[in-house]
């Protein structure tokens, strides 16, 4: 118990002093990607073998043009490092709204970051943990989680060159979540909140919308139809966003 309660004391440090440097943005956060198969296929397995961090040069790329936008003082926000693969899978998040079992996962969850930690380079500020499946098997993934508390996540991915634009926009949503921005969208319907759930919320007329806003993830095209984008291509930071991650004042 009391090394856990060390190795959990080191976890939140790291966490504290990377939440701090989110709060300034005057230097890059290293965000390191944990691939992992997720279903024990062979697609899964072959995709995951050979994956290089070029599979996530759109993610940096969108993150500089939004930082862009806002007059962020930083060429690049965040810069991508891609570990090994991990061979076995983190505990699964819980469902529903029980306080206790969130609780008890999130430790449970860290601890198994700590131990499987398969990065040698310097140490991460975000630790994203993908799990990938083949989408002949799996069309519709499960739901990803991200936590500004110890800013780590899982992400279900597909394991699909031709998906990794859909990829792409699942995993700088998670990304988005450790650094403190929030979901925009009901849960119940999955219609993008207004007026912080849009990407142009001031058009005239209203629908249909263009892009997506990430932390809403999709795109409203009726009051009743919401299209997945397919790539970052078509997704922007909102102001709300903006200002949850300190990009906005």
């Amino acid at each position: 118990m009391g090394i856990l309660l060390l190795i959990l004391a080191s976890v939140a440090q790291t966490a504290w002093l990377a939440r701090s440097r989110t709060a300034e943005w005057r230097t890059s956060l290293r965000v390191v990607i944990y691939p992992i198969d997720g279903d024990g296929s062979p697609a899964a397995g072959a995709y995951t073998a050979r994956l290089t961090t070029q599979a996530f040069d759109a993610i940096e790329t969108f993150f500089e043009a939004e930082a862009k936008h806002f007059g962020l003082p930083l060429n690049d926000p965040i810069d991508i490092f891609l570990a090994p693969p991990i061979a076995v899978t983190p505990p699964s998040p819980p469902f529903g709204r029980n306080v206790w079992e969130i609780m008890v996962w999130s430790l449970r969850f860290r601890y198994w970051a700590w131990r499987h930690d398969t990065h040698k380079g310097p140490k991460p500020d975000v630790r994203l943990f993908v799990l990938y499946f083949d989408p002949a098997k799996n069309p519709v993934l499960g739901h990803s989680t991200g936590l500004r508390k110890g800013m780590l996540g899982i992400v279900n991915a597909f394991a699909s060159v031709e998906q990794e634009g859909s990829n792409g926009v699942i995993i700088a949503h998670e990304l988005l979540h450790t650094f403190g921005a929030t979901d925009k969208y009901d849960s119940s319907t999955n219609a993008p909140s207004f007026p912080d759930g849009y990407a142009e919320p001031d058009a005239r007329p209203r629908l249909p919308q263009r892009q997506a806003e990430i932390m809403a993830g999709r795109i409203p095209i009726t009051e009743t139809h919401f299209e997945i984008p397919r790539s970052l291509r078509r997704v922007v930071i909102g102001e709300k966003t903006a200002h949850e991650i300190n990009w906005l004042k």
